[in-house]
């Protein structure tokens, strides 16, 4: 099992470093209605992280992608397979970047993330991390390694269990931080939302390029 958890964490790292969501969640920590807004997308996050895997765990098992603990050649096709399809995310995010003084576009609903129900702000975080292309990728890839590892179900939801920690932390700290700390974290938010904003590209862009060569590496690795 330690050997499965190794690998997931750089992907569930891969999902916590969205730009994106945490700028989501601060701006509704921001907003008047911050704490039931701000719990409620963080539990469509974690639903929607815990869901992908979940059913990735579960096809790739149909599909009989590992045994005797080693993956097998459908396997490492599927790996190669998301680590290619990670690199023109990642070619795509890198393209996406600000040049020069160009300021960063945003998702127009940002605008409006303050007016969010606790309904909408759970759909919003669910949306985001089960069909968002990246987290989307990253989540099946998560799955994907699992089964492979052909582990025990206790196993099994151990290391999905850490994946889910840590895919999550960085949506539900802030939050957690807010409602100890309050006012307090107002100007540390604002800044880092502020940094985010006019970073999200070429953070993006460089993460997937690691993770899609990590991912793409071991998928040529189980056909060598």
């Amino acid at each position: 099992m330690g050997s499965v958890v190794g690998d997931l964490i750089p992907l569930a790292v891969g999902v916590a470093v969205s730009p994106v969501p945490v700028i989501a969640v601060i701006l509704m920590l921001l907003a008047p209605r911050a704490g039931a807004a701000s719990a409620a997308f963080g539990l469509g996050w974690t639903v929607g992280v815990v869901g992908v895997v979940v059913v990735a765990i579960v096809l790739a098992g149909g599909a009989d992608l590992g045994s005797d603990g080693e993956p097998s050649t459908a396997a490492s096709v599927t790996q190669l397979v998301l680590g290619l399809l990670l690199l023109l995310v990642a070619a795509r995010q890198w393209r996406a970047r600000p040049h020069g003084d160009e300021p960063a576009t945003l998702p127009s609903w940002m605008s409006a993330i303050d007016q969010l129900t606790p309904v909408k702000a759970a759909g919003l975080g669910l949306l985001l991390s089960a069909v968002n292309p990246k987290n989307l990728l990253l989540c099946v890839s998560a799955g994907v390694t699992v089964a492979a590892a052909a582990i025990e179900t206790g196993e099994q939801v151990a290391s999905v269990a850490v994946f889910t920690v840590v895919a999550i932390s960085t949506v539900v700290v802030p939050a957690v931080a807010y409602a100890v700390a309050g006012a307090r974290l107002r100007d540390p938010l604002d800044e880092l939302k502020v940094w985010l904003q006019a970073n999200n590209a070429t953070v993006m862009a460089v993460l997937l390029l690691v993770l899609g060569v990590s991912v793409l590496g071991k998928g040529l690795g189980g056909l060598l």
